[in-house]
């Protein structure tokens, strides 16, 4: 990817704590779904939090995303497929024996991609009718942590929803799903991701695609995990929701 002046975007400051989000919660295909965005956007993304659900460093990055484009405004769609019932975040990382169990029975319940996925085409059909023109130009996908996966297996197929997807600090990161993805994608690594996986993943992409590491940050810090009253993170939060959207820009 070319790298394209930072004078694309314009980030507002960044809230540390008690943020006012910006958009609202309406329903869309029988999901609580929070949408963020001038009404006349052309184009849309589909955020999908990560398993601890509607955090406001989440909410606060899907805002970001919605207006800092300074040629390109989106609405963005970020629905609850937990259905208010999220991972409680003390669980992670696991401390205790009752948080690992509790933590792999979301997986395997709650947390199975398939069933997000499923979901995805009647809810990307639905928020197009809130188009300004009835329908928008093109959407992308932005995952964080578990919905890193969702968005890598929803980048996937002959004939894909999305014309760019973004993983933030993406969790069960796997080659065979690098080589099924069929639109440009950006993957945006914690010090916490396996240096080895992310590594084998970017070699197996035959796409375009973006691939950096952010060495001092934490897993899950574009989302809920993230302490944005901590000068460090807070500049990194800035400079990754910057990174996706130049990319955004190019490809979406």
């Amino acid at each position: 990817m070319s790298n394209p002046s930072e004078a694309c975007c314009s980030i507002p400051p960044i809230v540390s704590k008690g943020y006012d989000r910006k958009g609202e919660f309406v329903n869309i295909g029988g999901l609580k779904t929070y949408v963020t965005g001038p009404k006349d956007a052309r184009h849309a993304i589909l955020c999908i939090y990560d398993v601890f659900g509607f955090f406001d460093q989440t909410i606060q990055g899907a805002d970001i995303l919605s207006t800092s484009d300074r040629k390109r405004k989106y609405m963005v769609f970020m629905p609850d497929f937990f259905e208010d019932s999220p991972a409680d975040i003390s669980w992670y990382p696991p401390q205790t024996e009752e948080h690992q169990q509790k933590l792999g029975n979301f997986f395997q319940t709650k947390a199975v991609p398939a069933n997000s996925l499923a979901k995805i085409s009647e809810l990307v059909s639905k928020a197009d009718e809130l188009a300004h023109a009835g329908k928008f130009e093109s959407w992308s996908i932005v995952g964080h942590c578990w919905g890193g996966k969702i968005a890598c297996l929803a980048a996937s197929g002959d004939r894909p929803l999305f014309k760019a997807a973004v993983q933030c600090h993406p969790a069960m990161l796997n080659v065979n799903d690098a080589k099924n993805v069929t639109v440009p994608m950006a993957l945006l690594a914690s010090k916490d991701e396996v240096a080895e996986d992310v590594k084998g993943f970017e070699k197996s992409l035959t796409v375009p695609h973006l691939v950096e590491t952010f060495p001092t940050q934490i897993h899950g810090f574009m989302a809920a995990r993230s302490d944005l009253a901590d000068d460090e993170v807070r500049k990194e939060y800035e400079r990754a929701y910057r990174t996706v959207l130049r990319f955004l820009g190019e490809y979406a």
